[in-house]
């Protein structure tokens, strides 16, 4: 096998728009890709730097359905702080925990998508 990461992750969305504020608005991730493409928008974004990028899939893309990812871990630098500015945003957000692997906390985006933020706890 020769495989070295991940390309994307699909997050299915019911209104590409709405779901391009929310990420790139709300979580900072900066637009990859938008372009048409039958059957509809290619959205792509990702946090700055990063090698695997999330698909914004709308309505007629792959047959998923909104808000149907789950378990999605963004890890972060400081999940307190991050906790805080979702919290200003008016996101809802479980915890953060801390945890044996380190501070994890949870949200959803728009669309009820499962997403978690990780401050790694150093040398697990």
């Amino acid at each position: 096998m020769t495989i070295t990461h991940a390309s994307f992750v699909t997050l299915p969305v019911s209104d590409q728009d709405r779901a391009l504020r929310f990420y790139t608005g709300v979580l900072g991730f900066q637009v990859t890709a938008d372009r048409e493409m039958p059957p509809g928008r290619w959205l792509q974004v990702a946090p700055e730097g990063a090698q695997t990028v999330f698909t914004l899939s709308g309505p007629g893309m792959g047959g998923f359905e909104p808000g149907s990812a789950r378990g999605i871990m963004l890890v972060t630098t400081d999940v307190d702080a991050d906790c805080a500015r979702l919290i200003a945003a008016g996101i809802q957000v479980q915890g953060p925990d801390e945890l044996p692997w380190g501070r994890m906390a949870s949200f959803t985006d728009p669309d009820g998508n499962g997403l978690m933020l990780l401050t790694e706890k150093e040398g697990f």
